[in-house]
């Protein structure tokens, strides 16, 4: 896919979304698991970019050195997306709330189950908060409550970019599994572009809610260690 091309996401805000250039591992996998062969084994063409005011991809999925220093190699289970503080994090695809927490590494975080896949957001501002025996996810400032349990359509606001937990730079960490394993998101975001483009120039599976979205090129990819 070359840069400046057009595709759709069912979300309100126009952005710039770069998809080229990802800076993607060969991990090897706790089992063997063909990535490429279920990301384009489902469509994709509901399905929304995760964070708005992207700035770059920082971290990819797979063995990397361990970002608190040192020689010792550790598995990133997702794709580091770097943005302001602030920025809001959108739901990718329709599903269930399966958990919040903000307790571990993954700092103020929610889990989102949608048929066999599950994608986790983590260190994004505000605390869980239990009431009535039922867990949420609070963000007062952004106006963010979410309830395990809770139905989420693609595209909502969940969230909003902090630095809670391990980390060293404000970004969303945006992990994957199918089936109960881990899946590279990078391999997703790309075929979903590349569905969303192809539908959209045969004028297919589109409604006029949807958006376009100017896919750019990144001009910053790296892998800053967090």
């Amino acid at each position: 896919m070359s840069s400046k091309q057009i595709a759709t996401v069912k979300n309100p805000l126009p952005a710039s979304i770069p998809v080229e250039n990802f800076q993607t591992s060969k991990p090897k996998l706790p089992v063997e698991f063909n990535t490429k062969q279920i990301a384009r084994a489902n469509n994709w063409l509901a399905a929304s970019f995760p964070v708005e005011h992207f700035q770059s991809y920082t971290s990819a999925f797979g063995y990397r050195r361990s970002a608190t220093g040192g020689s010792s190699l550790e598995f990133h289970s997702g794709l580091d997306i770097a943005a302001p503080q602030g920025s809001y994090i959108r739901n990718w695809w329709i599903g269930t709330v399966m958990k919040v927490g903000d307790r571990d590494a993954c700092g103020t975080h929610i889990a989102i189950q949608s048929g066999e896949w599950e994608h986790t957001y983590c260190h994004m501002q505000g605390q869980v908060e239990t009431v009535d025996g039922r867990r949420y996810l609070i963000d007062r400032t952004g106006g963010i409550q979410i309830a395990e349990g809770q139905q989420l359509g693609a595209g909502m606001r969940i969230g909003r970019v902090g630095m809670t937990g391990r980390t060293t730079g404000s970004h969303l960490h945006w992990g994957l599994k199918y089936a109960k394993q881990y899946v590279d998101p990078a391999m997703v975001l790309r075929e979903m572009f590349s569905q969303q483009q192809i539908a959209r120039s045969s004028s297919q599976g589109w409604t006029s809610q949807q958006s376009q979205v100017i896919i750019e090129e990144s001009k910053a990819v790296g892998d800053s260690g967090y």
